[in-house]
């Protein structure tokens, strides 16, 4: 069965060049290992300020908390979202004066620490279905690129032993170089097109956030395939997937070659 978009017509790879992938949850199975890692990181916070007084502890929810204020965004982004919505407000960036004190910085640090370290003790894996998409999509001659915003996006690639897949990789590092929005802003995004050389009308995006997906199509990406790992199939299709597959296992190419054609298996 044909893939089909929004308007009911068939989307053909072959006005396709190129292809970008979120990393966490679509290349990589780590996107709980960045959800336990921020859960442990803010149950730590909240319980300090519970013991000191500033109310009762309400630890963080691995599932409802974690899409809603920090799947695919930013590190300093997701603190500050998330600590919004228990309306706690930190500041910025390190005092100098004060360097024992919390700020947006230290918590982002803190999540990254922890995260770094879940990797080395349990390494990382990469979803087979994925790893054999894109080898299909390069066979036949497209570009591809992988993003996160996440600054270990190149530790975790190399872990999963999938570097070579993408010609280019936009993460975390790059955002805050160059001063980059997160998602939903579809900057990273367009930055991955713009290093691929294509437009964003003529490559596709793979994603499993809401965040995500609402990026890609902000931006104006020919093609966006939501991957649901995560029971929210609705809402990706709602923030403009125009196909929501539980894994890119369901997707194949055919064998036609002038004009290719996305199919469900």
């Amino acid at each position: 069965m044909k893939v089909f978009d929004s308007n009911g017509n068939g989307v053909p790879l072959g006005q396709i060049l190129a292809v970008i992938f979120d990393v966490d949850g679509v290349v990589t199975d780590t996107a709980s290992v960045h959800a336990a890692a921020w859960k442990r990181t803010f149950d730590e916070f909240l319980l300090d300020r519970s013991r000191s007084g500033l109310g009762p502890f309400r630890p963080f929810d691995l599932r409802q908390d974690y899409r809603r204020f920090v799947d695919g965004m930013g590190r300093s982004d997701g603190v500050r979202t998330f600590l919004a919505s228990r309306d706690i407000t930190l500041p910025e960036g390190d005092e100098p004066n004060r360097p024992e004190a919390l700020t947006v910085s230290s918590l982002g640090d803190r999540k990254d620490h922890y995260f770094l370290d879940y990797i080395r003790r349990y390494g990382v894996a990469a979803f087979p279905s994925t790893v054999a998409f894109v080898h299909e999509l390069r066979d036949r001659g497209l570009r591809t690129a992988a993003v996160s915003a996440s600054r270990n996006c190149k530790a975790v690639l190399r872990a999963a032993g999938v570097t070579a897949l993408f010609d280019v990789r936009v993460d975390g590092i790059d955002a805050a170089r160059w001063s980059l929005p997160g998602k939903p802003d579809p900057a990273l995004f367009q930055e991955a097109a713009r290093r691929l050389a294509v437009a964003p009308s003529r490559a596709a995006v793979v994603e499993d956030s809401l965040a995500g997906v609402e990026a890609a199509r902000r931006g104006g990406f020919g093609f966006t395939v939501g991957v649901d790992r995560a029971g929210q199939h609705d809402g990706l299709i709602d923030r403009g997937a125009d196909v929501v597959v539980a894994d890119l296992g369901e997707l194949a190419l055919s064998e036609k070659k002038a004009v290719p054609w996305i199919t469900g298996a």
